[in-house]
């Protein structure tokens, strides 16, 4: 039984560590999209799907020895494509489809263990019934998650920050290779073993009867629910902050959480008190997502979403647990379960972007939770009936407004892998065509603003006007040629300072933006410079290419809405040095809601010797004040009379530790 425990413990524990440690790896290589987590777990989730498929075939239909002698030789080859570092190769080059890349890259660096590991849970379970008849088998599963959750809780506290990633990886790898003798010795043992159905201790437990098509939609529905609210919850929270590891890991933890709690005994489920507690909080979770006015309010967003995925999480792995099989069919209860998380890895990050106008996923899930909870309590009282018809009235409700709200003044909107980007047209005045203007939103945020009219529509705006910070470097260099480049396009509103002998060259990940910035706004066209436009993530452009000579380099990528990180570190800002004049200047623009990135570049200046300025321009009303950091090793630029007047005091912070590829920390900066 120790064996047994060790091989499912030891396997979990790895299963999950290597999901944050290979995400973190790829995140930069696609632009620091908070999808990327989502794809990296439609991938774990259909190949767990396979190990469980795996499971279920070998014990139904081979015999104990043939099952090992495949098991073995399976680990003995998975050996090879250890240690798990992705290959130079995968990184993008700009123009491929994203999900597909990182779903081929994944299988080639980890498919074949990720395979083996996602086996052992169900394997060990029926190995162990055939082994301990009278014995129940679902305790390895409660260990398991448990296994899984320290694996996710230790990554961003106990690895991430003492490991660089590809210590990390060759880590896990010398673990996995101590896993795969603990599971062949296991295996091997396991060889002369009976069929469950000779080792299952009474007749009525041999005889227990296939679940039919019925049970079987039910355990794949709240199997599905339960994994669409996790992606929802974890999209809503990395979609207004970062996709980072810590961010990742608490949906996911508070998702196993329910599986160890549910599968562990009958004591932690109380489906009344359940029930009642899935009343409210659907309800107070459908509010939070229609109220713009709450969208900001990030404290209340995490604990509110944190608790609601707790609870209908309970809900649908409570009945999962309550409605589970006896040990004959375990593999099948199983591979129903995991068929029901790959469905819902499917729906959130293949179905949702190419169907689904916004983020829109979660609300519907929380429609689809409370239908389920109203059908499953059909033959309670009429007052509760009524109960549960309300909380889908009120989600359904909800929904449609937000719907409504999001579609308002909206003359444009596409989602993609990248995001949900909408082109607004209002009027500033009402009855003054001449206030006419257009707006880009990507999810909450401002991406840029232009005047519609003819007098003003070439007129910088927001947070690019003549008295911000990149406003201010641009036009220190008045009355020479220049050549710009620019990390994030928008609308494209930088190039309206161009002048007929300069050169403009933008970066931008995303291919809507570049096509919404030319089709819908008019800067592009306008600008008297000549027009370059790279897709692709900038940071890997930039590496690529031999060196620009920019006069300033605008690095605009952090208002909001999951931030690149990766575009932020000692080595991307040496990076950029590399393609600067020798009187250079980046500007990063670090306006932010919830983040404070001053601190952040200041560290960064101090290694690299660099001068700096912070300008902060402040509107009339308030609307669109930006905050910029000039980077030079000029330090005659930062003395300019111009910047001077603009510039406010601001000093490194003793103690600061550095961000680099290898480390970074949001807590550090989070605005209190």
């Amino acid at each position: 039984m120790p064996l047994h425990a060790a091989t499912v413990f030891l396997s979990a524990f790895l299963l999950f560590l290597v999901q944050p440690i290979l995400a973190k790896q790829i995140l930069p290589w696609f632009g620091g999209a908070a999808i990327v987590w989502t794809t990296c777990m439609l991938f774990f989730q259909v190949i767990l799907l396979a190990g469980y498929a795996y499971s279920h075939a070998v014990t139904t239909h081979l015999d104990s020895p043939r099952q090992n002698q495949v098991h073995l030789a399976l680990l003995a080859l998975s050996l090879a494509l250890l240690p798990i570092i992705p290959a130079e190769h995968w990184k993008p080059l700009g123009d491929e489809n994203p999900v597909a890349r990182i779903l081929l890259l994944l299988g080639a660096t980890i498919g074949l263990p990720y395979f083996l590991l996602s086996t052992t849970s169900p394997l060990v379970q029926a190995w162990f019934a055939r082994e301990f008849p009278g014995s129940s088998p679902y305790r390895l599963f409660a260990l398991s998650n448990f296994a899984s959750m320290l694996a996710l809780l230790g990554y961003p506290f106990l690895f991430e920050p003492w490991l660089s990633s590809p210590d990390q990886s060759r880590g896990w790898s010398a673990a996995y290779a101590l896993w795969v003798v603990v599971a062949g010795a296991l295996a091997w043992r396991s060889r002369t073993l009976p069929p469950l159905a000779r080792a299952t201790p009474s007749a009525e437990q041999a005889a227990e009867p296939r679940p039919g098509p019925a049970r079987l939609a039910l355990w794949l529905a709240l199997a599905t629910l339960g994994s669409v609210m996790l992606l929802g919850v974890s999209n809503h929270l990395t979609q207004n902050v970062s996709s980072i590891p810590l961010l990742w890991v608490i949906p996911l933890a508070i998702y196993l959480a329910t599986f160890i709690l549910c599968f562990e005994g009958t004591r932690w489920y109380r489906r009344d008190a359940f029930l009642g507690f899935l009343v409210w909080i659907t309800c107070v979770m459908a509010w939070f997502l229609a109220d713009k006015r709450l969208q900001f309010e990030l404290a209340w967003q995490v604990g509110v979403f944190a608790a609601g995925l707790f609870i209908t999480c309970m809900f649908c792995h409570g009945e999962l647990a309550r409605l589970r099989p006896g040990p004959r069919h375990l593999t099948l209860f199983y591979l129903m379960v995991s068929v029901g998380g790959v469905l819902g890895g499917l729906l959130v990050g293949v179905a949702a972007p190419l169907l689904l106008p916004g983020y829109f996923e979660l609300e519907i899930a929380l429609v689809a939770v409370a239908t389920l909870a109203f059908l499953l309590n059909r033959d309670r009282p009429g007052p509760v009936i009524a109960m549960f018809a309300a909380v889908v009235a009120f989600t359904a409700g909800a929904l449609w407004y937000r719907l409504d709200r999001q579609a308002e003044d909206v003359v444009h909107a596409e989602r993609n892998f990248y995001g949900v980007l909408r082109v607004k047209e209002v009027l500033a005045k009402a009855g003054d065509p001449e206030t006419r203007y257009r707006s880009l939103v990507h999810g909450g945020i401002l991406h840029g603003e232009q005047w519609m009219s003819e007098k003003y529509r070439r007129a910088a705006t927001t947070y690019y006007k003549t008295g911000s910070g990149v406003g201010r470097a641009i036009l220190a260099h008045e009355g020479k040629p220049i050549k710009v480049g620019v990390i994030g396009l928008g609308t494209g509103t930088l190039a309206a300072y161009g002048d007929a002998d300069d050169t403009y060259r933008f970066y931008d990940i995303n291919p809507a933006v570049v096509r919404v910035a030319k089709e819908h706004f008019s800067y592009l066209r306008d600008s008297a410079a000549k027009i370059e436009i790279v897709l692709g993530d900038a940071r890997l452009a930039l590496e690529r290419e031999a060196p620009q000579g920019f006069d300033v380099l605008a690095v605009d990528a952090f208002s909001g809405d999951s931030i690149p990180v990766h575009l932020i570190t000692l080595e991307a800002v040496g990076a950029y040095l590399r393609h600067l004049k020798p009187g250079g200047v980046i500007a990063f623009h670090v306006s932010n809601r919830f983040l404070d990135l001053k601190p952040v570049l200041l560290a960064i200046a101090g290694r690299h010797g660099l001068e700096y300025a912070y300008v902060h321009d402040k509107t009339e009303d308030g609307s669109t004040n930006s905050d910029w950091v000039l980077l030079t090793r000029h330090k005659p630029f930062i003395l300019r009379p111009e910047i001077v007047e603009a510039t406010e005091p601001v000093a490194p912070e003793p103690g600061w530790r550095l961000w680099t590829d290898d480390y970074n920390n949001l807590i550090q900066v989070w605005k209190r």
